[in-house]
């Protein structure tokens, strides 16, 4: 028996809540927080836990900017004790800017809204970026497309959230392109400008652009641009 295709439908959330320690760290200084994994703190009851520990990367532009997110981050009312992980030589660098630390955290899980997204079918796909006070949010949504609107109503209502749709799209489950699955494993920021410098002609022979036009046009640095640009091409090329 062939295998039941649904609708998923990929959508890309621009998302404030309230007693957020990364948002509020990230609205008072520069650089941004990857969050990537959850694991619950260690009980010897049957009760649910009163902390988790999360894994974090920090990262900016300068060792200063990234120093002064981890002591606003350390200093949240919201936030428990913070603990940096080793660096490890040639461990692939995920994240963008040009310094990045990792860190577990612990913190109480009644200030997490990944649960209330999770209740209401938002399923994410990839690591929350934190950034600016906001965090972004790549998801998957497998129901009818129409009932979107209503489900984001209802996390915002249970979990006091501002919630804004950056980006959607809908396909088959099973049925991407082998193109259109490396397109998925890029970051919004990898895709936004890979895309922008291919219709811009950089890839075209001779090119029609430059990195330095490029940089303008995202108003980054050259080197921003090309740590962006590179990783694209390295998961596009990636066999």
């Amino acid at each position: 028996m062939a295998a039941v295709e649904r609708t998923t439908t990929r959508l890309t959330l621009d998302l404030w809540h309230p007693n957020c320690w990364a948002i509020e760290a990230t609205g008072e200084t520069s650089g941004g927080v990857l969050a990537h994994a959850i694991y619950n703190s260690p009980r010897t009851d049957g009760d649910s836990p009163s902390s988790v520990r999360g894994l974090f990367t920090a990262f900016g532009e300068t060792e200063a900017e990234v120093e002064r997110l981890l002591d606003a981050i350390s200093e949240s009312e919201y936030a428990g004790d913070l603990s940096e992980l080793q660096e490890r030589f040639g461990r692939e660098r995920s994240a963008p800017g040009n310094v990045v630390r990792e860190f577990f955290l612990e913190y109480d899980p009644a200030d997490m809204v990944c649960p209330t997204l999770l209740e209401y079918g938002f399923v994410h796909s990839a690591p929350v970026r934190i950034e600016d006070g906001r965090e972004q949010w790549q998801v998957c949504f497998v129901d009818e497309r129409s009932q979107i609107e209503d489900a984001l109503d209802r996390v915002r209502e249970q979990a006091g959230a501002e919630v804004e749709v950056d980006s959607i799209t809908t396909g088959e489950t099973g049925g991407l392109t082998p193109r259109d699955q490396r397109l998925d494993t890029l970051t919004v920021q990898q895709r936004e400008v890979f895309e922008h410098a291919r219709r811009e002609g950089y890839y075209e022979w001779p090119r029609a652009t430059s990195t330095r036009e490029l940089a303008a046009d995202f108003d980054v640095s050259k080197t921003t641009l090309l740590e962006h640009l590179r990783k694209a091409e390295a998961k596009l090329l990636d066999p």
